[in-house]
């Protein structure tokens, strides 16, 4: 009977084993995957990402378009719209795109639209300068300027010497004559 009981008992400890090695390889190899240095760049460069974007999203929508609003002489531009098609109690009138919907009313919201092409253009705007600030300081532009290859007509970088898609050089090698016996003008 106490051999019996042995084996049972060893045959749990093996069992505990291999589950604590299997716990223990998965938790390593998570380790591995979640703090490779590639995983914690892009963790990182999401974080501020989205950072910036709500102080570019704030700059654009707390400074640059109340003024712009001043502008189109509304200070709600968003709730601008036209009715389509009035609802049952439209003979009071609607204040707000929200009392048009509620009622039932079809309506065309072509102050939101306008908003945010506004805000549209606005962020692009902003951007725009941020990488001339950025560029101007470190002396490395964000911005890569772009040109057709001549060959392939694909757009590449200005500073390219040669395409990436056609591989022609683009520094004129492939105009020069490149023959390997010289031409000897007026020899027989």
């Amino acid at each position: 009977m106490s051999s019996q009981w042995l084996s049972e008992e060893s045959h749990g400890l093996i069992d505990e084993a291999r589950i604590r090695s299997r716990v223990r390889g998965m938790w390593d190899g998570f380790i591995d995957f979640a703090l490779r240095d590639n995983v914690l760049e892009v963790a990182v460069g999401l974080i501020i990402a989205s950072s910036f974007t709500a102080v570019v999203n704030s700059m654009v929508s707390d400074i640059l378009l109340p003024p712009a609003s001043l502008l189109f002489l509304s200070q709600n531009m968003e709730e601008k719209f036209l009715i389509l098609r009035a609802g049952p109690n439209w003979s009071q009138g609607y204040n707000t795109r929200q009392q048009a919907t509620d009622d039932g009313a079809v309506i065309l919201s072509y102050g939101a639209f306008c908003y945010r092409l506004v805000n549209f253009v606005a962020i692009g705007i902003v951007l725009y300068l941020i990488a001339n600030i950025y560029g101007y300081l470190s002396k490395d532009s964000i911005i890569r300027h772009t040109t057709k290859c001549t060959y392939c007509r694909k757009e590449i970088s200005e500073k390219a010497k040669r395409c990436p898609m056609c591989t022609s050089w683009l520094d004129g090698r492939e105009e020069k004559e490149s023959t390997a016996i010289p031409s000897h003008s007026g020899h027989v």
